[in-house]
């Protein structure tokens, strides 16, 4: 009969406690499939114009075909070998770079330990006491020792997201976590348009330096024969002081540009992150290094192709599950807490027949008076959805402008490269016929000092617009979201991790 009623006992047991197994199974399933109470996000629309501004010019790329600026890797772009290695440098050292990958690597962390919420923590404890009761305390009046001993499995405050509270927190995470992905993406094509900007402004000193250096070099000759010149008394001093005067200032202009070239060269060292090798000993750089035209297409495609806009719309749909999960904070908690296992006064008998042990304990919270706190995050998650959507709008709109003024830069800048070169044709042709009538006797010295410096800036400014109109270029390679098709390996994977 005892054992009997043991086994009674034990089958009650066990059917209670497949009853709080089968009611934790089917909490989970309602909590996994409960409602969310996030607002629904909607892109907000364009605060921009349909199309780019006329001021931009013709506009060659802008055609349905060809490929869009996020299609061209920077290896197929910039054709120049050392920008290529330079570029690749700085995306393997950029201390800045760097940085944002690790910020990728903390977000997703952060994201895994806020999906880890949706689950229950289920652990294994073992735990063991023994205690003396006085005999004034004793039931039995005399001094008792206990032991008590307990193995088991069980789950401490696992809440039931009904009100998908925990999963709004675990989506705002994602959202966070993929922005961030994206910042890195926005930071690669900033460097890279960094570097070849800095790298396109280096060689253009280098030429400009050339051409002072090749001035200097004719002007002293012509200093050298008027000299001879002068001491022959067959000229004045005053025409031996102005060939002084234009030696002197191509000098000056040598040592102006030596150290701008020098300030460059830093610039360029501190972006790639190491010491530079020696520069290609042409110094005349290459117009033809960005070599593809590109389709421009309409601001709308921005929204596809800029990954900091990208970024921004991923913290536009944080800030939405945030404002779900602040609302299902005014909703009641549900929480299971459960175990299983053995138990027993004995060490001994701790697996004996009968040493079964278990507690199953649900709990609901309400919340009635919390001092506002609930109201204040509320209001404080749709503030920062609103800021979320305000950074969205500018960001497009900085977006925008950064095409208008590349696209405008490439035509115009184009305009003057070839007045540039026109200017410096009619400057040479001018200051050779002033040398010839200076010689003839027909005009004195000055007209030929005015016409050398006029030619002298004509060359520095033609050098300088073809460079400026690759920059524009480079400028709206990144401006259209090119170049961050390779770049430092991250642990960021493209697509969206699994839910």
């Amino acid at each position: 009969m005892i054992n009997a009623s043991c086994r009674g006992r034990d089958a009650f047991d066990a059917g209670r406690l497949r009853s709080a197994i089968s009611l934790c199974a089917l909490a989970g399933v309602l909590a996994v499939t409960g409602c969310s109470l996030a607002p629904r996000h909607e892109t907000p629309p364009l605060p921009v114009a349909s199309a780019y501004p006329a001021d931009a010019g013709s506009q060659p790329g802008a055609s349905s075909a060809g490929p869009i600026a996020p299609e061209i890797a920077w290896r197929d772009y910039f054709a120049d070998p050392y920008l290529q290695a330079l570029i690749a440098q700085a995306l393997e050292n950029s201390r800045d770079l760097r940085g944002a990958v690790l910020r990728v690597a903390e977000a997703r962390a952060a994201y895994g330990i806020q999906r880890a919420e949706q689950f229950p923590t289920i652990a294994a404890g073992i735990d063991g006491s023994r205690a003396r009761t006085p005999a004034d305390l004793s039931q039995s009046g005399q001094a008792q020792i206990g032991s008590q001993y307990r193995v088991g499995v069980g789950l401490a405050a696992w809440e039931l997201d009904f009100w998908g509270r925990v999963r709004n927190l675990k989506e705002a995470a994602l959202e966070t976590y993929l922005a961030t992905d994206e910042a890195r993406r926005a930071a690669t094509v900033g460097l890279i348009a960094q570097v070849a900007d800095t790298y396109l402004a280096l060689r253009e000193l280098d030429e400009r330096i050339v051409l002072a250096r090749q001035t200097i070099a004719s002007r002293a000759e012509s200093f050298r024969i008027f000299s001879r010149r002068y001491e022959v008394g067959a000229i004045a001093r005053m025409e031996l002081v102005q060939v002084e005067t234009l030696l002197h200032q191509a000098q000056t202009l040598a040592a102006q540009l030596e150290q701008a070239r020098a300030a460059q060269a830093h610039a360029l060292a501190l972006l790639v992150g190491t010491p530079l090798s020696r520069l290609p000993e042409d110094a005349h750089f290459d117009d033809g290094a960005v070599l593809r035209d590109l389709r421009i297409g309409l601001p709308s495609d921005l929204l596809l192709q800029r990954p900091d806009i990208v970024a921004a719309e991923h913290r536009l749909r944080a800030a939405h599950a945030n404002i779900g999960a602040a609302r299902g904070a005014f909703f009641p908690r549900i929480a299971l807490t459960a175990s299983f296992g053995t138990a027993s006064a004995e060490l001994n008998g701790l697996f004996d027949s009968g040493s079964r042990a278990w507690s199953f304990l649900p709990s609901l919270t309400l919340p009635l008076f919390d001092g506002g706190r609930n109201r204040a995050g509320l209001d404080l998650a749709e503030v920062r959805r609103d800021l979320a959507v305000a950074n969205y709008e500018k960001t497009v709109q900085t977006a925008f402008r950064e095409v208008a003024d590349a696209l405008s830069a490439r035509h115009w800048l184009a305009a003057q490269v070839r007045l540039a070169q026109d200017t410096l044709a009619a400057q040479g042709e001018r200051a050779r016929l002033a040398r010839l009538r200076y010689d003839n006797g027909s005009a004195p010295y000055f007209e030929v000092l005015d016409a050398q410096r006029d030619l002298l800036a004509a060359e520095q400014q033609l050098v300088q617009t073809r460079r400026a109109l690759l920059s524009s270029r480079v400028s709206l390679y990144a401006a259209l979201g090119g170049g961050s098709q390779e770049f430092v390996e991250s642990p960021a994977p493209a697509a969206r991790p699994v839910n």
